[in-house]
């Protein structure tokens, strides 16, 4: 016959039917523990202990625990392994009454919605997303608890990938309906199913405008009807919030409706191949963030990380953030100097709006406030006066805590020493009769002593027995009536007295009253904390605004950026141009200029392998990139007009996960850039089309060029090894031919990178294998089937292969080529005229012939 489950027992499985998809870390006086497959599945990952205890059905109960205090490293190592935990605590009084302390899940700790200090990354925004599929919208909301973003946005169905890439959540929401349309685009992020009644737009319209208490949500820029799904995927955000932290906290901004409007759009290859946060291979560094990171606080380090990722397109806000870097050049020490003494008022008040912050969160705010109300500046601009200003705004819960907290309060709430003196007149009795007790016992003592005569009589205390008058045994026949023997030892008797008995009663309840009342004091001061938090988000969005603008005011006096220039027609006029993260990597870096625009939209870029093509291009991008977030940019001079989005084609890799060859990967990035790209894109091509065999890829790469050039008239540098393509600017204007310059030298090579005017007169590929390492007979084997293939090659009729319109001679007497009916006839497409457009081409085609008669 099984023995019955206890109650404790029953408790936690009732507990644990709530949260199956959860690891349960149960309190039991001073561990968490863990019971059945929980148990057996933490032991595995946290590398703990697992035993038994008890039985259940006849089989041994699986047990596995860790220290209370301890909790928090192993909670941030099952985040880092994707997995979820419910916190259970004791909120109940031991004894309180029949059956098991009375226990509830607290919070639940998953990978987006984190708030502790310990298991998050100080440099990086953490968010947690939700994905809708609506009838006629899909939508994307977003939140991080540690700063109170909220935002959401209707998205084309193909560009989810490319915005999850841009927001890099740690959890991803999605109905259980469509969580197969999100696995392949989640990367590392969890994914976590709801049930789809949990997207209901009825109910998270009824929620959103409940917690924000208005009427409806116009004035965020939604309402249920024209955005249903953005509504949705907010809604069921919020609620699981709600469930995860067992509140809904009042620190999120507002709900804000994102356009495309706002910033330049970057896919998620794009992100990749210009290393903004991680390189090709996952490393933090070498990067664009990692180079330009000058930030004293962490606050900046992830607004920094935000803006690049997610570059204005507004002027006016570029241009005001310019106008402050402008002015910090001659102060950006001093305001590093007092950001490096600052915390992350970002986090503490977030952690604050979920009642969850400690003493010492508390005390280093109070001290941060401080420090940023005396930050003063001269002279400033318009954005450097507001921020400034916004400083200021939470003097008055400075001034609360100074009065609060102790100058240096006990690491937890639960040792007492968090309240500070003056604060509260019962607690600083409380405190007095605890801290007053040697006086006390001392003149307990000498009355004592007055009294009985009697020389060995001594006041003591212990934690074990408390209080006691001891006396010698020789003297302890002499005792007075009033002593009631409290214990006996080999040489001494213990008395206790009607009076010390009084007194150690008062001292034991002063202990106990004065920790309920330090926890209870506390616990009314974070409710009252929590009327100051938009005043503490003002202030540390001023201060994470501050050390950017300050970090790119050190950046560019010390590396000598420019102020770049803007205009409102596509172009890209760059003198000597660098890239901000190579230069930091050698010892000399070659600049360079770039023009693009006007009558030239494309450059033709070629050149040798290791020749410097690929940097010259990133630092074309780096550089519209850094312009658009507000920094001053690596060159001499910048002038760069409107973009909306930047694309790139760089590098070389497979997607086995994706089941896509590494050509697969390369002529799906090249179709989604010939799809997409407009007259106002900067687009990037590295060697498309060598994937294939020659033939394929010079097909591929010329078409590819030509609709660049014809239909988007994107403002595009294409770097590539097909020499047959640098006729393109004989046939198309708005191509000009560029390459990275090398010499030879006694079969050697060597790389100036400086861009130079005109195709490149050879590929040197043979030279660069010879540095790269290969055998010498190998090397001699390639130059005589180069030889061969050379004298070989049919070059009269080649381009026949590839022409779209007849041959044209490239020399006649009377220079054809730059003729203007052959540049009318080559820019021009039939297959996109209709039978009206047509005969207005032809009228206009004939008049060019006559005009030249």
């Amino acid at each position: 016959m099984n023995k019955p489950l206890s109650p404790m027992m029953r408790q936690y499985l009732d507990i644990k039917a709530e949260h199956q998809d959860k690891l349960l870390f149960y309190r039991m006086g001073d561990f968490y523990e863990l019971f059945f497959d929980d148990a057996v599945e933490a032991a595995k990952l946290l590398d703990i202990t697992l035993t038994a205890r008890g039985q259940a059905d006849g089989k041994p109960v699986q047990m596995a625990g860790v220290p209370f205090h301890a909790l928090e490293p192993y909670l941030a190592k099952l985040v880092k392994l994707g997995k979820s935990a419910a916190i259970c605590e004791q909120i109940g009084e031991a004894g309180a009454g029949k059956g098991p302390v009375e226990r509830k899940v607290v919070r639940i700790v998953t990978p987006g919605t984190l708030t502790d200090a310990a298991l998050l990354d100080d440099k990086e925004t953490n968010r947690t997303a939700a994905v809708c599929f609506g009838k006629k919208q899909t939508a994307l909301a977003w939140l991080s608890l540690q700063n109170g973003e909220f935002k959401t946005k209707i998205i084309a169905p193909d560009s989810l990938a490319d915005e999850l890439a841009r927001l890099t959540a740690a959890e991803i929401l999605v109905a259980e309906s469509d969580t197969d349309k999100v696995k392949a685009l989640a990367g590392t992020a969890q994914i976590t199913r709801l049930n789809d009644w949990q997207f209901g737009a009825d109910a998270a319209f009824a929620l959103l405008t409940d917690y924000f208490a208005c009427q409806d949500l116009r004035a965020f820029g939604l309402t249920a009807e024209a955005h249903p799904a953005a509504v949705s995927a907010a809604g069921a955000l919020l609620n699981y919030v709600r469930l995860t932290q067992t509140q809904l906290p009042r620190h999120l901004d507002g709900l804000t409706l994102e356009s495309e409007a706002e910033y330049i759009a970057m896919d998620a290859a794009t992100r990749r191949n210009l290393e903004i946060a991680a390189t090709l291979d996952g490393k933090k560094a070498p990067t664009l963030l990692s180079v330009l990171d000058r930030c004293a606080s962490h606050m900046g380090s992830r607004l920094l990380a935000q803006w690049l990722h997610h570059p204005l397109r507004r002027r006016e806000h570029i241009l005001a953030r310019q106008a402050a870097v402008a002015a910090l050049f001659e102060h950006h020490h001093a305001v590093h100097r007092v950001l490096a003494g600052v915390a992350d008022i970002e986090r503490i008040a977030a952690r604050i709006a979920l009642a969850s912050a400690r003493p010492r969160d508390l005390s280093a705010l109070r001290d941060s406030l401080f420090a940023l109300a005396h930050i003063r500046l001269p002279e400033q601009p318009a954005l450097l006066a507001t921020l400034t200003a916004a400083l200021p705004a939470a003097l008055p819960v400075a001034e609360l805590l100074a009065r609060a907290i102790l100058p240096e309060p006990a690491v937890w709430l639960k040792d007492g020493g968090v309240i500070n003196h003056g604060f509260h007149p019962e607690l600083d009795r409380l405190r007095g009769l605890q801290h007053n007790s040697s006086a006390f016992l001392s003149e307990l003592e000498q009355r004592e002593r007055e009294r009985t005569a009697l020389s060995t009589l001594k006041v003591e205390y212990n934690r074990v027995h408390g209080f006691y008058i001891e006396l010698s045994k020789a003297q302890s026949a002499a005792a007075p009536a009033d002593y009631q023997r409290r214990q006996t030892l080999k040489n001494t008797e213990r008395y206790i007295t009607p009076e010390l008995k009084q007194f150690e009663e008062q001292f034991l309840s002063a202990q106990d009253n004065a920790l309920a009342l330090e926890k209870q004091l506390y616990t009314e001061l974070l409710a009252q904390l929590q009327s100051h938090l938009p005043a503490l988000q003002q202030c540390a969005k001023a201060a994470a605004s501050l050390d950017v603008l300050s970090a790119f005011a050190a950046q560019a006096q010390q590396y000598s950026y420019c102020a770049p220039e803007f205009a409102d027609y596509p172009v890209l006029d760059i003198s000597n141009g660098r890239h901000p993260v190579v230069e930091r990597q050698i010892d000399c870096f070659t600049p360079n200029h770039l023009h693009l625009g006007g009558k030239h939209r494309l450059m033709l870029l070629t050149g040798p392998n290791m020749g410097g093509k690929s940097t010259y291009m990133r630092q074309a991008a780096h550089i519209v990139l850094m312009a658009h977030t507000g920094s001053f940019v690596p060159a001499d001079h910048a002038l760069i007009g409107n973009i909306d989005r930047i694309f790139t084609r760089i590098g070389a890799s497979d997607d086995l996960a994706g089941n896509r060859s590494t050509f697969m990967v390369e002529m799906s990035e090249t179709a989604c850039i010939l799809h997409h790209a407009s007259a106002q894109s900067l687009v990037l091509m590295d060697e498309v089309g060598r994937g294939t065999s020659t033939f394929d890829g010079l097909a591929i790469a010329r078409a590819a060029a030509e609709h660049l050039i014809r239909h988007n008239q994107s403002l595009c540098l294409f770097s590539t090894h097909y020499f047959e393509l640098t006729d393109l600017p004989a046939r198309f204007p708005a191509a000009v031919n560029m390459h990275l310059s090398a010499i030879e030298r006694a079969d050697d090579i060597v790389f100036l990178h400086q861009v130079e005017a005109g195709p490149a007169a050879k590929s040197y590929g043979i030279a660069v294998a010879k540095r790269a390492g290969l055998p010498a007979r190998a090397l001699k084997q390639a130059k005589q089937y180069l030889q061969d293939l050379e004298a070989s090659r049919p070059t009269a009729a080649q381009s026949d292969l590839f022409a779209e319109t007849p041959d044209i001679p490239a020399e006649t007497p009377n220079d054809p080529s730059t003729h203007p009916l052959l540049s009318a006839l080559a820019n021009l497409d039939p297959d996109t005229l209709s039978p009206r457009q047509a005969l207005d081409e032809l009228y206009r085609l004939r008049q060019l012939l006559h005009q030249d008669n």
